[in-house]
């Protein structure tokens, strides 16, 4: 029986955020693992003639079948509900520093105190507007967290084309005073909302109950096509075995993983080190906990109920623990010291 050829390139794609893909590349460790068959390995967001915007699409999309993506939830969840065969081959939770916002002087504090404001929803012009579904949950995270709802405040639509930065449009209207309240996470926003001097009235990450922190990044979504995964398993386990690696690594290593994040973030340190906690190094390894399932459910029911997906998901049936537990045997098999040579006599 003849078996399909080898692709001659695996590409892999991810969001600026901490990743192992992030890491695993940073190393070499990615094209390491696959030159011994002659495959290359290239990633959607390097500065190539052929990597244009048809192919950066495809970090939404994953219609591309030799495509590793790390990266946030909803557009893992878009491709899917819209019937493009991906699988769900892990999950991580990285606390990536969520905060509502608000203009300075105004004395609103805490997420109770969000009732009856007005809030910013960005709203972009692509396809998957993923600010603006990042800005809805976490809201609605904030707002449930106090045992209100969306229904509670004034949701206010601010047109935003990313061509200012990000969460430029958002911030913008604060200041002017047509918003009351403004959500941003990550690296680029701590530096944003710092030159923008907004106040913190809401730190999300500091929310007891992980509920309502679930959003774009928590948790964060490793897929892979079903074609990729059915014609070649064995390049699939091995690039896992290699985040795996890449998480073992990190562990290790919180300062190269400062600077690693400083590069694939476009932040400064200061911006690193205000969105992502101490031992954020240590907690990049995948799984497909029962706990991250049922969060990712949760996402995927909200977000479904807002109007972001045009077909329900069934997150435990698009899931495949397979390919992570081979990986986890191949990695482990890797890390065992060489058997002696030499026998006592």
């Amino acid at each position: 029986m003849s078996h399909p050829p080898l692709p001659e390139t695996l590409w892999f794609t991810r969001c600026p955020v901490p990743t192992a893909t992030g890491i695993a590349a940073d190393r070499g460790w990615l094209s390491e693992a696959f030159a011994p068959d002659g495959i290359a390995v290239r990633s959607l967001q390097e500065r190539a003639p052929d990597v244009d915007a048809a192919a950066r699409s495809t970090h939404y999309t994953h219609a591309l079948p030799a495509l590793f993506r790390e990266g946030g939830n909803v557009p893992a969840l878009w491709a899917r509900s819209r019937g493009e065969s991906t699988r769900l081959i892990g999950l991580t939770w990285i606390e990536e520093r969520q905060t509502i916002l608000v203009a300075p002087g105004s004395g609103i504090r805490g997420a109770a105190a969000l009732r009856g404001l007005r809030l910013a929803l960005p709203r972009h012009p692509v396809p998957i507007d993923f600010w603006r579904a990042m800005a809805v949950r976490g809201f609605e995270g904030a707002l449930a967290s106090a045992g209100h709802g969306l229904e509670d405040a004034t949701r206010i639509d601010v047109p935003a084309d990313g061509r200012g930065g990000q969460w430029s449009a958002e911030l913008a209207a604060l200041a002017r005073g047509d918003v009351d309240a403004v959500y941003v996470k990550g690296a680029v926003a701590v530096e944003a909302a710092r030159r923008a001097g907004a106040e913190v009235a809401v730190e999300l990450d500091d929310l007891p109950d992980r509920v309502h922190r679930v959003n774009n990044g928590t948790p964060r979504p490793i897929t892979v096509h079903q074609r990729l995964l059915d014609e070649h398993p064995d390049l699939v386990d091995r690039f896992l075995a290699q985040l795996l690696r890449a998480a073992d690594w990190a562990a290790e290593q919180p300062d190269e993983v400062a600077r690693i994040l400083g590069a694939e973030t476009g932040a400064g340190a200061e911006g690193v080190r205000g969105a992502y906690r101490p031992g954020t190094h240590r907690s990049l390894h995948p799984d497909l906990s029962a706990d991250r399932l049922d969060l990712l459910a949760r996402q995927e029911v909200s977000l479904r109920g807002h109007g972001f997906l045009p077909e329900p998901v069934d997150v435990r049936a698009w899931a495949d623990p397979e390919p992570l537990r081979r990986a986890r045997r191949r990695r482990a098999a890797a890390s065992r010291p060489p058997a002696s040579l030499t026998t006592d006599t």
